[in-house]
């Protein structure tokens, strides 16, 4: 989060700076004033005296400009340019450690990779390609990741919030055989970090008396009470959650960013079909998945993603031989679909 606060306040310069480049390549820079290179025997001292460069930088910067125009509007995007780039190989150091293998290659990474980022090789691509690499480039090199870390550090410890979910996988008491022997290890292993303890990351110490620890879980099967009396203490805060009703149903499928109904119709938006979904549509896809959520067992939203599947399960694969057209997806649509499976029993339980 730190680093994305900081690479917006220089985006601007980076940039402009990553524009100068890209006109580099294009069109290279002039030799300095004053710089005369001599071609011929005519030109040799006691000849001629070179021409005057002022008109040729003149006309330089008009053809700079102008190229600079024609960059910003888009119009060189697709010329090819050569230009040197980093490469991003590592190579494969495995290291079995108490860390385990997957962290034990991260340090390894951070301590040998200054040893291979200065290699360089030359690379051929587009204006537009050459432009977003250069742009990343000039990012790294005017954010300094010291104060990003050492900012990231502090707020971590100051405001960082810790989710532990499904709490309830790791509650139950030690019998002596079978999986509960472990549950309570996991238990005795989260205890000291919500406690308050130092732990040690890729970035530095990070103290966790002052992080806020949120745990959930579904108590069903087993209860708050199951978990070891320390780590019960740490949580002195219970809240009990209501389940999921039909309107907050209809918001999950449509309020947020990447709700089911966007990312339906942006993937058949893929094949050339238009999507419409009505609102009785939506008020319909909710009213099943309740309905099938109290027959059978209360998944919560997780019913949507399967109902909005059978839904629109031929739509999705005929998809490529419908041709450019337009679906409107209604309330009659989905009952269609839907009303079959439901009266059916056994079979919903399989389907939906």
């Amino acid at each position: 989060m730190v680093r994305a606060e900081k690479i917006e306040e220089v985006a601007e310069k980076a940039e402009l700076n990553a524009e100068e480049r890209v006109l580099d390549l294009l069109l290279p820079p002039r030799p300095a004033a004053g710089f005369y290179n001599f071609d011929s025997e005519d030109d040799a001292p006691g000849a001629s005296s070179p021409p005057a460069t002022s008109d040729r930088d003149e006309q330089f910067q008009k053809t700079r400009e102008k190229l600079r125009a024609q960059l910003r509007e888009g119009k060189l995007d697709a010329r090819p340019v050569e230009m040197e780039v980093r490469e991003k190989s590592f190579p494969t150091i495995e290291v079995a450690g108490p860390q385990g293998v997957e962290e034990m290659g991260i340090n390894m990474k951070d301590m040998l990779g200054n040893l291979f980022q200065g290699r360089t090789k030359r690379q051929r691509m587009r204006v537009d390609e050459a432009l977003e690499y250069i742009i990343q480039e000039e990012e790294e090199r005017l954010v300094d990741m010291d104060t990003v870390a050492r900012a990231a550090l502090e707020r971590v410890e100051s405001n960082g919030i810790i989710f532990l979910d499904e709490l309830d996988k790791v509650a139950g008491r030690e019998t002596g055989a079978g999986p509960d022997v472990s549950r309570e290890g996991v238990q005795r292993d989260l205890l000291p970090i919500v406690e308050g303890t130092t732990v040690n990351t890729r970035y530095g110490m990070v103290r966790t008396d002052h992080i806020l620890f949120i745990a959930a879980g579904a108590f069903h099967v087993s209860k708050p009470s199951d978990l070891i009396p320390e780590l019960q203490g740490r949580f002195p805060i219970r809240v009990e959650l209501d389940t999921l009703t039909l309107e907050d149903f209809k918001r999950i499928l449509t309020e947020p960013k990447n709700s089911l109904v966007k990312q339906y119709k942006a993937l058949l938006e893929t094949e050339g079909i238009e999507l419409d979904f009505t609102e009785d549509a939506i008020d319909s896809v909710a009213r099943f998945a309740v309905r099938v959520n109290d027959q059978t067992e209360n998944i919560g939203a997780r019913r949507l993603h399967t109902v909005v599947e059978k839904v629109l399960e031929d739509v999705s694969f005929h998809a490529d031989s419908l041709g450019n057209r337009a679906i409107r997806v209604d309330s009659a649509y989905v009952r269609e679909k839907l009303d079959k499976v439901l009266q059916d029993e056994d079979l919903s339980r399989y389907i939906l």
